[in-house]
Order: C-alpha cells, then sequence, then structure tokens
C-alpha cells in the first residue's frame, strides 16, 4: 500500500493509533508531543496515507506481523474524548451534535468485529447492528446536510457520503460473499495487503 490508496485503515492510522500515542507524550514533554502532532499533521496532510506507511514501515522493519485492519477496529472503540475531540463537529446545533453520537455509536459497534466475528450467531446480530448504525449515521447526516451554506459545502459533504456507502457496500459485499460460500473465515475478512 502506498500513500493515497483508498483504504478506512489508512486515513484511521493518525487520529486512532498515532495520537492516543502524542497524549500519553504530552503528558511527559507538551513540546515534544506538540512538534511532532504538527509535523505527522502536516504530513498527513501534504501526504494521504504517510502515517499509515510510517507504521507499516516500523512493523516490517521490526519483523512484526500485525493485522492493521483488526488493530485500527478494535483501537477505535477505546480512543478517549480528549483524542477524538478535532475529528468531532464543534457546531453547537443539535443536528452535529447527533451526528457526533451515531458516528461515535458506529465505531464502538465496529470495534467489536474481532471479538465477535468467530461465533456466527453474535456475528449476525452485530451485522444488523451496524446496518442499523449506518442508516442512523447516513440520516444525520442528511440533517447536517440542511445546515451546510453554499454548494462547495454541500458537494464537499455529499463526496464524503458517497465514498462512506461505497465502503460500506464493500464491507456488506465481503460479508454477503462468506455467509454464501459458508465459510466464515476471520483471517479473510479482516485482512487486507499491508
Amino acid at each position: 500500500m502506498t500513500m493515497g490508496d483508498e483504504s478506512p485503515v489508512t486515513s484511521l492510522v493518525l487520529p486512532v493509533l498515532i495520537r492516543p500515542i502524542l497524549s500519553q507524550l504530552e503528558r511527559r514533554d507538551v513540546a515534544a508531543s506538540q512538534t511532532l502532532r504538527a509535523a505527522l499533521s502536516k504530513a498527513e496532510s501534504a501526504y494521504p496515507g504517510f502515517t499509515y506507511d510510517l507504521v507499516v514501515g516500523i512493523l516490517r522493519r521490526g519483523e512484526l506481523s500485525i493485522n492493521m485492519n483488526e488493530s485500527v477496529l478494535r483501537l477505535q472503540g477505546t480512543i478517549s474524548e480528549t483524542d477524538v475531540g478535532e475529528y468531532r463537529l464543534s457546531r453547537s446545533e443539535d443536528a452535529f451534535q447527533e451526528l457526533n453520537k451515531k458516528s461515535a455509536a458506529l465505531k464502538k459497534i465496529l470495534s467489536r468485529i474481532p471479538d465477535e466475528i468467530t461465533d456466527r450467531k453474535t456475528f449476525l446480530e452485530t451485522i444488523k447492528e451496524i446496518a442499523s448504525a449506518i442508516k442512523k449515521l447516513l440520516d444525520a447526516v442528511n440533517e447536517v446536510a440542511g445546515f451546510i451554506p453554499g454548494t462547495t459545502g454541500k458537494q464537499a459533504l455529499e463526496q464524503r457520503k458517497r465514498e462512506f456507502v461505497k465502503f460500506s457496500k464493500r464491507f456488506s459485499n465481503t460479508l454477503k460473499e462468506y455467509f454464501k460460500e459458508g465459510h466464515f473465515c476471520q483471517r479473510s475478512l479482516l485482512d487486507t495487503p499491508n
């Protein structure tokens, strides 16, 4: 995988893995943490996927085999409000706060996948919860759209919504294939090339 590849994991490494580490560092050395945070954010902004490539490079160098999809899924359910704060909508209107809640709820459900995927019955229930949470999230996005001024902002929101729907459909199709084939394999569902 290289910078800019289309993978949800690529865009989650900085907020889900790196930022909590920087928050811990901040307790010991504020200046170092802020310098690293600014540098990594700038690099990620200029080269989307940079932090993913950095982490994968470190893992390869250390000859460590870690499933990034599984790890990021697990970690996103444990992120504190402090670490996720800059990724939450700060507007006070109910529609925006509801979108924050729906987003957090979906992430929490998704974080259970690695633990529940091997129990077919439990995982089927989790899939139903995911589908419901996705619908609620999309409804919340539609509510927020009414508050976005101008066509540029609305187009950007629609583009992000389409990307979200695309990845959701990809996930759903992957699940359908595994259930249709009659073999439910945790590794294949969670694995993607690193």
